[in-house]
């Protein structure tokens, strides 16, 4: 199953981080969002991420313009009807996944692989809402894809084995280290990462440390290259309360619990760095 054309779904942090190493990689890239106006913002961030990789002497202006001239863009899920590959980055919510899924279903080849970035959903509740179950999987991108180059492919009961090799061999395209895992809530990275973080919030509600004296602790401490509440914001602060809900809900463990504080936090839309203000105060994402 060769892949050459990629599709992404969602123009934001991941999707966008998304389409630029898919691009970098020499693929041609199709990204769709709602409207135009979220789009502009995905490629102004691939263009930013681009200008300090060759201020740093990474690439070339020529590496620049070829990577930017790789990425189209639309608004018309009809237009991924010739893709090889979908990867889905949108909200982390199962109905919409399945939704969006079901719609690429009746649009796209019948040859065509959809994965999902998902960070705690099922695949497998993802792939029964199409006529290709087996032909659906994860492909977990670490936020920012640009900078931790590492996937892990989720294979649900229903992948078939050729499709869970396509998709590694196309991932080792990328520059990704990659790696295997079975469809259970948080996957392998979550279930490490996740619990942590939940952990530090716990912390601070708790009045143990400071903010910053958390964060020290990981970073000074333990070589972490940030600290986990600063990761919080930048991952934002709603996507890990829902991946935390998504996944307490499924198993009942109490290491998923989402702390008060972090729900508190998000009904006050402090979400971190897209919104200005999360444990730390940032300029907000024009």
């Amino acid at each position: 199953m060769q892949i050459n054309k990629v599709g992404v779904v969602g123009c934001g942090l991941m999707g966008s981080g998304i389409c630029q190493v898919c691009a970098e990689a020499g693929y041609e890239v199709l990204v769709y969002d709602l409207t135009q106006e979220l789009i502009n913002k995905g490629l102004a961030r691939v263009k930013k991420v681009l200008s300090r990789m060759t201020a740093r002497g990474e690439i070339s202006e020529r590496d620049v313009h070829n990577i930017v001239r790789r990425i189209n863009y639309t608004t018309e899920l009809r237009d991924f009807h010739d893709r090889d590959l979908i990867i889905e980055a949108i909200i982390e919510k199962i109905e919409p996944k399945r939704q969006l899924f079901s719609r690429l279903d009746e649009i796209c080849n019948e040859s065509a692989i959809f994965a999902s970035n998902t960070s705690s959903l099922s695949i497998i509740d993802m792939a029964a809402a199409t006529k290709r179950v087996e032909k659906v999987l994860g492909i977990h991108f670490i936020a920012p894809p640009t900078l931790f180059r590492v996937v892990e492919i989720v294979r649900s009961v229903a992948t078939s084995d050729i499709v869970i090799d396509s998709a590694r061999k196309f991932c080792e395209s990328l520059g990704m280290s990659v790696f295997v895992t079975q469809d259970f809530p948080g996957f392998v990275m979550n279930n490490i990462q996740i619990p942590m973080l939940l952990q530090a919030v716990r912390i601070l509600e708790r009045g143990l440390a400071t903010k910053e004296e958390i964060d020290l602790v990981m970073t000074k401490g333990m070589g972490h290259r940030i600290g986990p509440l600063a990761l919080l914001d930048y991952v934002g602060l709603d996507v890990v309360l829902s991946m935390s809900q998504n996944i307490y809900e499924e198993t009942k463990d109490m290491v998923w619990a989402p702390p008060l504080l972090l729900k508190k936090m998000v009904a006050a839309g402090w979400l971190g760095r897209k919104t200005g203000r999360g444990f730390y105060e940032y300029a907000k994402e024009s």
